[in-house]
């Protein structure tokens, strides 16, 4: 178990994108689901509605809303330029009812998006915040959304014990070790998840 990899706000590299895109479907604990998950929370939308995606990544959630629901718009923000690229390419065939936007998560400058907001998305993203900058943001995130509007987090929380935090780190551990011999029959992709720290 290693648990010394803390990325700090603003030290996500473009490296770190890409091997967050190669190993992403190991690493994040039953993803598919989470996405339709949220997807299932936001049925009540309608229409015309617009969805702020925080960290949007290589645009697999983006591609999961979009395609349940067809009239919507997704604006996608990412500080990786690959990550962006990654999403433009997925999402091309929904042509404007995507865009993005280069952004700096911890910024308050891009949370003002110009047009109004029914709901906010995030996935494994707002942990690389401090408490205060959380804080400001879900202050920030409540004054975007129009009435009855959500905000929709599915991330991973520190446990405040260092046996809650080995317990987590463990369980982890085997989650992605399970994943990549479910996927691949080995366990190369565990070990790499491992090596690198990204427990």
């Amino acid at each position: 178990m290693n648990t010394e990899r803390n990325i700090e706000p603003n030290s996500w590299s473009e490296e770190t994108s890409r091997t967050f895109i190669n190993y992403g479907q190991y690493i994040v604990p039953q993803r598919d689901y989470q996405m339709q998950v949220i997807a299932t929370l936001l049925s009540r939308l309608n229409d015309s509605n617009a969805i702020l995606e925080i960290c949007c990544g290589e645009g697999l959630l983006a591609e999961v809303l979009l395609d349940k629901f067809p009239a919507i718009t997704v604006q996608g923000l990412d500080g990786s330029v690959e990550m962006l690229q990654r999403a433009r390419e997925r999402l091309a065939r929904f042509g404007d009812r995507f865009r993005s936007d280069i952004f700096d998560l911890a910024s308050a400058a891009w949370r003002k998006p110009g047009f109004k907001i029914n709901a906010v998305v995030s996935s494994m993203a707002i942990h690389h915040l401090t408490g205060p900058q959380k804080q400001e943001l879900f202050m920030d995130v409540n004054r975007l959304l129009m009435p009855n509007g959500v905000f929709i987090i599915a991330d991973i929380v520190e446990h405040p014990s260092d046996m809650g935090k080995h317990l987590a780190a463990e369980t982890l551990d085997e989650v992605v070790r399970e994943r990549a011999l479910e996927l691949d029959g080995n366990t190369t992709a565990f070990e790499f998840f491992r090596k690198e720290g990204w427990n």
